[in-house]
């Protein structure tokens, strides 16, 4: 217990000196027109849904390919398509994640991917709404996401422009034809994606 005010303290201190250190900001001035590539290393799906009442479950897929067409200028215009490797998904438990890639599931044998593109952005006072058509396992549902910019700037590993943003959504299982175990499982799908973008 002696140590625990020293440790808070010293990250009390340290915090906003590692903040101060990153090379982005949240400054959407640095993100120039243009078309830019998704980031896979750094885009992220994640997905939770209620287990039988009893706990949260989450898993993950990442991004194959895609892009985006923006301009600070004119955010209402911006577009973004992206895939993401469905038989890629990732969990905690090998034989859980076989399961979720099987025909009860996600069938990735014969639907390895699933791609969003958007089809309306609307500017908010701390992001914007992004609708889009998402198509998982052969099925094309509409999607609506809020999605707030995280931060740009130059890549020190790179020297090029990267750029960001955090969003959330809500699917239903279900209406991708996902619906095994429903009720006992959850519907409903809460949806929180961190999408990063490059320069070429």
């Amino acid at each position: 217990m002696r140590f625990a005010l020293p440790v808070a303290a010293l990250f009390a201190v340290a915090a906003p000196v590692i903040a101060q250190g990153l090379p982005g900001t949240a400054n959407t001035a640095l993100v120039k027109a243009g078309t830019y590539q998704v980031d896979p290393n750094h885009t992220q799906v994640t997905w939770t849904v209620n287990h039988m009442g009893f706990s949260m479950l989450s898993g993950q897929f990442g991004a194959g390919s895609g892009s985006i067409t923006i301009d600070p200028a004119k955010p209402a215009a911006t577009k973004v398509d992206v895939t993401f490797p469905v038989d890629q998904l990732s969990t905690t438990a090998a034989r859980f994640t076989e399961h979720l890639k099987s025909k009860d599931f996600f069938d990735v044998a014969n639907n390895p991917t699933a791609r969003f593109v958007s089809t309306g952005v609307t500017p908010t006072a701390n992001g914007a709404t992004v609708t889009g058509n998402l198509t998982l396992k052969g099925v094309t549902k509409p999607v609506t996401l809020q999605a707030k910019f995280v931060g740009a700037g130059d890549n020190p590993m790179s020297k090029k422009l990267n750029f960001g943003f955090h969003a959330t959504g809500t699917i239903n299982r279900s209406d991708f034809g996902l619906g095994y175990a429903v009720p006992a499982v959850a519907d409903k799908v809460d949806l929180t994606i961190n999408a990063a973008f490059s320069a070429s």
